[in-house]
């Protein structure tokens, strides 16, 4: 495991981690599907590291499908996607044949080797009193500057919907371009956005004076081209 800096050496991170949102996620380089990856490959542009517990499982073969299927829309976005497990290389390769030899589905996008969970860890998937990688069912998008802007983690159970990851990627790149402006519940790409609550009285006023404004902390969302 590799510290944040490019130019660092590399150095190991035993214990786990609780990445905050708008900080530097650690860097990393490991074997992946499509040789050696690190984080620093990825910079100028978005990616979704998203982690499984185990190859060949139900839940993950539909995920890694359906992000498949819409792997243009991510490209379009300026966005690579990267998945990584706890199985070994070996593992990972006889999954994608699999995949592609069952279901008809060429998986594009690189999975990560982390057998020795170090990356888990590092990014707090995994603690050091877990006895399973059931917990290693995360979702991370990260900015083009290696800037952690959200996380999601699911149970085993529930699959991740690829609808709303590209959904959250396109709300994040929204907010990002418009400053002081959020998304709304359901929002969806191209709906108008809305601007955060004022935080001063002089600005509460001004905004319970908008026309189009039913509360002062809320007013109604604009287009944003």
């Amino acid at each position: 495991m590799e510290s944040m800096s490019d130019e660092s050496e590399p150095s190991s991170m035993a214990g786990p981690r609780n990445l905050l949102l708008d900080r530097p996620v650690p860097a990393f380089t490991a074997r992946s599907t499509h040789g050696m990856v690190s984080l620093s490959d990825y910079r100028g542009q978005w990616l979704v590291l998203f982690a499984h517990p185990a190859d060949f499982t139900p839940v993950c073969t539909s995920e890694f499908i359906a992000l498949e299927s819409v792997i243009d829309e991510f490209r379009r976005c300026n966005c690579a996607l990267l998945g990584l497990s706890v199985d070994s290389i070996y593992s990972h390769v006889a999954w994608v044949r699999s995949i592609h030899e069952k279901f008809g589905v060429a998986i594009s996008f690189p999975i990560v080797e982390d057998i020795s969970m170090s990356i888990a860890r590092a990014y707090g998937m995994l603690d050091e009193s877990s006895e399973t990688t059931a917990t290693v069912r995360c979702v991370f998008f990260i900015d083009p500057a290696g800037i952690l802007r959200a996380k999601v983690y699911y149970p085993m159970q529930v699959g991740r919907s690829a609808a709303e990851i590209l959904r959250t990627l396109a709300a994040l790149q929204a907010v990002e371009q418009c400053t002081g402006m959020s998304t709304p519940e359901g929002w969806q790409k191209g709906d108008g956005l809305i601007p955060m609550a004022p935080t001063t009285i002089a600005d509460a006023d001004r905004a319970d004076a908008m026309p189009d404004s039913p509360a002062w902390y809320f007013a109604a969302p604009g287009r944003v081209n």
